[in-house]
């Protein structure tokens, strides 16, 4: 499966709590999005998420359902190890 990186600017620090980690984790499952990993930004504004996804669509719907922000999403090539 194609995997993708998202990055979301918030106007705000961010700072999510139990509930909505719960409602995104759930939203995931049931359509199939693999969340793989994320790195916060110093200030607290800036994600980078790497996901696991069929396509860019699924994860354009994926931020407009969640009111998240995907200011770019990335088709990553390979993740070198």
């Amino acid at each position: 499966m194609p995997i993708y990186m998202v990055e979301r600017e918030f106007a705000e620090e961010l700072d999510l709590d139990d509930q909505t980690k719960r409602l995104i984790k759930d939203y995931n499952l049931e359509h199939e999005i693999t969340w793989l990993t994320s790195f916060l930004s110093a200030d607290k504004k800036k994600t980078y998420c790497l996901y696991e996804a069929d396509d860019v669509d699924v994860l354009r719907r994926h931020a407009a359902d969640l009111g998240l922000p995907a200011d770019v999403i990335t088709l990553v090539a390979e993740i070198p190890v």
